[in-house]
């Protein structure tokens, strides 16, 4: 799924230990790499405990972020303000802890999911009831994306 190179820079860029294919494949701690100062990268990790998975976060510069991603191959079209990783595969941005339960009962051959940008709406990006249409993508090994759930923008309410 990831090379080893990639595996090595990012546990290193996170402050991890030592990370391995098979110590990720068993980990169900989600490791969230995001800047210090963003405020919806930490209501996302709220959204994400909130749902039952257990996070630990890693303050990094935006250098130290946009290099895990390098790593990652995340490409700036797929990319958000933060990554995380978690059983082996990445998650960038604001992805729905429902959509990370299904990704992970399902073990896709797959890098991971991705909601590219910060559409309003999604989890940490909540604005009241304003929500935009966005897609959740699956990150195939080759880098190529398909979609794995489109979120539409719920219908006016008629007063």
């Amino acid at each position: 799924m990831f090379s080893s190179r990639s595996l090595s820079h990012l546990a290193v860029a996170l402050g991890f230990v030592a990370l391995s294919p098979v110590a990720m494949a068993t980990d169900s701690i989600i490791k969230v790499a995001k800047t210090p100062t963003c405020g919806c990268c930490s209501a996302w990790i709220e959204h994400l405990e909130a749902n039952g998975f257990e996070v630990t976060a890693h303050d990094v510069t935006h250098r130290q972020l946009n290099g895990i991603k390098v790593d990652l191959d995340i490409t700036p079209a797929q990319a958000s303000c933060h990554t995380a990783m978690v059983d082996g595969y990445f998650i960038e941005g604001h992805v729905h802890a429902r959509e990370i339960r299904s990704l992970l009962a399902s073990q896709p051959e797959a890098n991971g999911l991705t909601v590219p940008g910060m559409p309003v709406g999604s989890p940490g990006m909540e604005m009241g009831e304003h929500q935009d249409e966005y897609s959740t993508l699956l990150v195939e090994d080759d880098g190529s994306t398909r979609t794995y759930r489109q979120h539409a923008t719920p219908p006016e309410r008629s007063e």
